[in-house]
């Protein structure tokens, strides 16, 4: 199965925003973007003016290392939602917050969607009660997502469990923590989703 296998932090300094990709690490002083502002690279600190498609491509790119999805699987997601009613970049990024892993992460099982998509691999969690280790399913309204009982005795599950309390989960998402289970209620409206993505400029760039 594909995936980014590069330098996280790389990736936030290029779009030149926090994009959450190390968890806990990204709200301390050791961010790589705390320290180096500049993009990576020899000619990263250079100040460049974007242009219409610049703006969109970074705009495309930013949405997609956000939710951890490789070049060929978000323009799918792209066309998926071109052809659902309603806004395109709203069901885009409703796609997108209805991945397996990302609903992981959102539920406070993990620190990030790289945890969260590992933890998913692993088969630590069960879908409507059986087993299901796809990162990229997109679940629907009414799906049950469990933490499967003999990973309970994983010490980096107990810590996980321990860390969950702290957590909020979207108004979409219905989260029993003392059992660790969590339920699609709703479909992710644009108002719940907190990053500050520009997604018109994806329809534009997608729409050329």
């Amino acid at each position: 199965m594909a995936r980014y296998t590069g330098a996280s932090c790389r990736l936030c300094r290029r779009e030149g925003t926090k994009l959450f990709l190390k968890g806990e690490r990204c709200m301390t002083g050791k961010c790589a973007l705390e320290r180096r502002h500049t993009a990576p690279g020899q000619h990263g600190a250079a100040n460049k003016m974007l242009k219409e498609y610049g703006m969109q491509l970074r705009e495309k790119q930013k949405a997609r290392r956000y939710y951890g999805v490789l070049e060929g699987q978000f323009k799918t997601y792209f066309e998926m939602a071109d052809k659902q009613e309603g806004v395109s970049g709203e069901n885009l990024l409703s796609l997108l917050e209805r991945r397996f892993d990302n609903i992981v992460y959102r539920m406070g099982m993990a620190s990030s969607r790289k945890e969260a998509r590992q933890l998913v691999l692993h088969a630590h969690f069960r879908l409507n009660g059986k087993k299901a280790n796809i990162p990229s399913m997109i679940l629907k309204v009414g799906d049950v997502i469990s933490l499967r009982e003999e990973s309970r005795k994983s010490t980096k599950i107990k810590e996980l469990l321990e860390g969950l309390s702290a957590q909020t989960a979207p108004q979409w998402l219905e989260v029993d923590k003392d059992n660790a289970v969590a339920k699609v209620v709703a479909l992710p409206k644009r108002e719940d989703i907190d990053f500050p993505f520009e997604e018109q400029l994806i329809v534009e760039l997608y729409s050329k």
